[in-house]
């Protein structure tokens, strides 16, 4: 379905709704993401930012009531085509060529039971059909190697338990970006590492979408996390968008309540051991945009 009207974003979300039986999960979400920005969506959990993840990709489940628009910028002579509305089939070739995403927990994302560049090749060949066994492979150690996997050829055939979690989420992000995304979605994808290995993985994907001019939309409860790599701030709160700016500006001077809350509630070295953190509140203030 082509939208009508006219779209400067990549990806225009226009009152998003997602309701589970009678859990309305997400409430009128609207946010953008334009060409090459970090757009950072941060919240705590149950705030509605994973099922708004899944809703861009067509990966909610089938029962799910999903209303508003979702405006795409489609390669495909750029045509603008809202995502709600397409097919399973129409959806194939725009997810993972389009737009990819990576999980927050590489042992439940990966298959255990097949070798990692097994894996990494079959993403290029679902989007990539024409591609031999061997091209294939070749693209899946370009891939691999592009996100700092030592040896990748030699550890083509190994199984992701022999990994670290840290190479597992690396692994994850190769499969994510072997075919070139105009759109990365990171849905918490350092939740499960360490404080040294989450670095690591931030500074990769700044890397990566420098490299490659990405969009990318990462997902987080951790403010601090968000803003290192957004320059751009959304905070989710029961499935609303309470507030929406610049990541320093929204950072140092928050304008809603339960975003001062958040930031509140952030251990730092001067934090009193002795007292309780602080517990984000809703706050009765409207939404600040």
């Amino acid at each position: 379905m082509l939208y009508d009207g006219s779209m400067g974003s990549l990806l225009d979300i226009r009152d998003l709704r997602v309701r589970f039986g009678a859990v309305e999960a997400v409430r009128r979400v609207s946010l953008n993401v334009d060409d090459g920005e970090v757009l950072g969506l941060v919240g705590e959990s149950g705030s509605g930012k994973s099922a708004t993840a899944l809703a861009i990709l067509g990966l909610l489940p089938p029962t799910t009531a999903v209303g508003g628009q979702m405006l795409w910028r489609s390669t495909a002579n750029d045509n603008i085509i809202d995502l709600l509305r397409q097919t399973p089939a129409a959806m194939r070739p725009i997810r993972g060529r389009e737009i990819a995403i990576i999980f927050q927990e590489p042992m439940t994302a990966l298959n255990p039971v097949m070798t990692i560049g097994h894996q990494v090749a079959e993403c290029a060949a679902a989007h990539q059909p024409s591609l031999t066994r061997r091209e294939a492979r070749r693209k899946a150690i370009a891939a691999l190697e592009s996100v700092a996997i030592p040896q990748a050829a030699q550890r083509y055939g190994d199984y992701p338990h022999q990994f670290s979690g840290g190479q597992r989420q690396r692994i994850l992000i190769a499969m994510a970006l072997i075919n070139r995304p105009r759109l990365l979605i990171a849905d918490e994808p350092t939740t499960a590492l360490d404080v040294t290995v989450q670095t690591q993985i931030l500074a990769l994907l700044s890397q990566l979408q420098r490299e490659h001019s990405l969009a990318m939309l990462f997902i987080s409860h951790d403010l601090a996390v968000v803003g290192q790599v957004a320059g751009r701030v959304a905070v989710m709160r029961a499935g609303d968008v309470v507030e929406t700016g610049a990541s320093a500006k929204l950072l140092t001077a928050p304008q809603h309540p339960y975003t001062r809350s958040l930031l509140a509630a952030v251990p730092t070295l001067r934090t009193d051991r002795s007292r309780p953190l602080a517990v984000a509140q809703s706050g009765d203030a409207a939404p600040a945009q």
